[in-house]
């Protein structure tokens, strides 16, 4: 028997792969189908089943083409109604693969079809579980994104369907048993995971502030529904691709965004078809130098959640800008959040664009040295925006420091007044740059990015608080 996580950072992620005597499974895969092919030929297994833990909002699985490449059957827990051929087991089924079983929980919570899915080895021992979003490592599925698309559905109601799954079904099993959960720390689908990816049901008993042995249903309610962010604007949108299937198959898209093009070419295009130009280049390059209007969002962080945050139409045209061999890479990332519609990259990136006579841009910057002396200077005139989340802000930040999340800049920019000169910063760099490229985009001229962000700001001397009263944009 061969149990392997395969983990994903960018979208905290866990898809899984299991085999026995020849036969393989896996669990929520990502879109792009050819790792979990390969890995199944290296090893001389044929993959039998794709297991849905439910209708994922944060990614768009790859299970319908995987199953079209390999044969396999895609299994989905009671109640789904995909539209697509689908095998919908029973709660409390048993699936046979190799020669370990794969028991069906029926854990409706996160979702009303959310599945766990139960691993009993050769001995015929409870092994481990693979929960999806409905038990995390310190944490548990949020109970409010099925609401985003069928408003009938209240958090309230699913996180009562939630206490009991998870007291009926899953804390009854043995304290051994693994726990596999379908995301890690940074996923939106949850709002207090561990860093850790896997642990024991024993110990979550103790640890996870969900499954408190003394705790009431109207208790867990209020706890797993307070302090909910609204989820990022994309996740419906994956629900329903998940769930309708007719999606391009993840070849075609790869094929179709690889497109290299002139800087003439680039430009042509972008004005026929009003695409967005996405630079995923390192912060420090756009900072230098970037095709004017282009958007930052930096390959080497929180990429894909951050373009599916920011990114309003998953339909909209997408050229970008890579670092030389990572085209590829950037089309891919896209797609696992929906974005299916890059149609290709500036060929020798910015260097072409400026050898074809096309002008560039940078952003202006402050270190937070320098901030800290003009802030002392005149800090009633100066306008400090922190761009960091809500929850980051009240736990401490700059007097006198407005807070201006990323998350909602489409829905508040025209709170900002285009004749101000802004001074921007979040924790560390990279989501000011973000926001000063979309404010740029969009018509505002006179921002400075600080270097380093809040965590060089917190080793000055400009004065911090704790939040107390609201100052805030949203």
């Amino acid at each position: 028997m061969k149990v392997e996580q395969i983990y994903t950072g960018c979208l905290a992620e866990a898809a899984y792969y299991l085999e026995s005597n020849g036969e393989a499974a896996i669990i929520d895969p990502l879109r792009e189908t050819k790792p979990y092919i390969d890995k199944a030929e290296r090893n001389g297994a044929k993959i039998k089943y794709i297991l849905e833990t439910h209708f994922h909002a944060d990614f768009v699985s790859g299970h319908i083409d995987l199953s079209k490449k390999t044969g396999a059957t895609i299994v989905f827990g009671p109640t789904a109604a995909p539209n697509y051929t689908a095998h919908i087991a029973k709660d409390g089924e048993i699936l046979k693969l190799g020669k370990v079983k794969i028991k069906v929980l029926h854990t409706p919570g996160h979702t009303m079809e959310s599945t766990t899915y139960l691993l009993i080895d050769e001995k015929g021992d409870e092994n481990s579980i693979f929960t999806g979003d409905t038990l995390f490592i310190g944490d548990v599925g949020r109970p409010d994104l099925v609401q985003k698309v069928k408003a009938e559905i209240t958090p309230d109601f699913l996180a009562r369907q939630l206490y009991d799954s998870l007291r009926n079904k899953i804390m009854t099993l043995p304290d051994d048993v693994i726990v596999y959960p379908g995301h890690g720390a940074g996923s939106a689908c949850g709002k207090n995971m561990s860093k850790e990816t896997t642990d024991t049901l024993g110990h979550q008993k103790k640890v996870n502030y969900a499954l408190r042995a003394d705790m009431t249903k109207e208790q867990f309610i209020r706890e797993v529904t307070e302090g909910l962010v609204e989820p990022p604007h994309y996740f419906p949108f994956n629900v329903l691709m998940n769930l309708q299937g007719g999606i391009d198959s993840i070849d075609e898209i790869i094929a179709r965004g690889k497109r290299p093009l002139t800087a003439k070419e680039f430009l042509t295009v972008w004005e026929s078809v009003e695409a967005l130009v996405l630079d995923t280049r390192s912060k420090e390059a756009f900072v230098v130098e970037h095709i004017p209007g282009s958007i930052f969002i930096g390959i080497d962080d929180n990429f894909a959640p951050w373009a599916g945050t920011l990114i309003p139409d998953l339909k909209q045209p997408i050229l970008f800008l890579a670092d030389e061999g990572r085209e590829e890479e950037v089309v891919i990332r896209l797609s696992r959040v929906g974005y299916d519609n890059t149609i290709g990259y500036l060929k020798g990136g910015v260097n072409a664009w400026k050898e074809a006579g096309f002008d560039t841009d940078l952003i202006k910057e402050i270190s937070a040295k320098d901030f800290d002396i003009l802030y002392e200077m005149d800090s009633l005139h100066i306008h400090l925006l922190d761009a960091r989340r809500r929850s980051e802000y009240d736990s401490e930040h700059l007097v006198g420091a407005e807070n201006f999340p990323l998350d909602f800049i489409n829905q508040n920019m025209s709170l900002l007044d285009r004749s101000k000169k802004y001074f921007i910063h979040c924790a560390g760099g990279y989501r000011s740059v973000i926001m000063i490229s979309i404010l740029k985009s969009r018509g505002f001229a006179d921002l400075v990015n600080i270097k380093g962000g809040y965590k060089a700001l917190s080793q000055t001397g400009l004065e911090k608080t704790k939040y107390k009263e609201p100052k805030t944009m949203l």
